[in-house]
């Protein structure tokens, strides 16, 4: 149990430090950094969630350490969740709808495509 939870904070430590950079990046008047990190991250544990259900030599520390630990990490539903509550309480009700929208429709989205192009190739 201490060896996953090691190898999860791994994992966090390179997810978080990634999706700091990115926002920072993308930094704007819109959370473009939190969309793409989550969009993206939920491309890639699509993606590698269907891998790694057809790989049965991946040692289950290393599963752990992507997908709950960097994965889990990268992607900010928190932080999404806050900057859309920022702006709903600012009034800015269309940005906030669009926020919402775009992170749960590309989200699903590309969670799906992730997986169904593991499954392809």
């Amino acid at each position: 149990m201490l060896k996953n939870i090691l190898y999860v904070g791994i994992g966090g430590f390179f997810g978080s430090s990634l999706r700091y950079i990115i926002s920072k990046t993308l930094n704007s008047s819109f959370p473009y950094g939190t969309l793409f990190v989550n969009a993206f991250g939920s491309f890639i544990l699509g993606f590698i969630t269907y891998k790694l259900i057809k790989s049965t030599n991946i040692p289950q520390e290393y599963i752990l350490m992507f997908t709950t630990g960097f994965i889990g990490a990268f992607t900010t539903f928190s932080t999404y969740m806050l900057e859309s509550h920022i702006f709903l309480a600012e009034d800015k009700i269309f940005a906030g709808i669009v926020n919402i929208s775009s992170n749960l429709i590309l989200g699903l989205f590309l969670v799906h495509f992730g997986y169904q192009l593991a499954k392809s190739i």
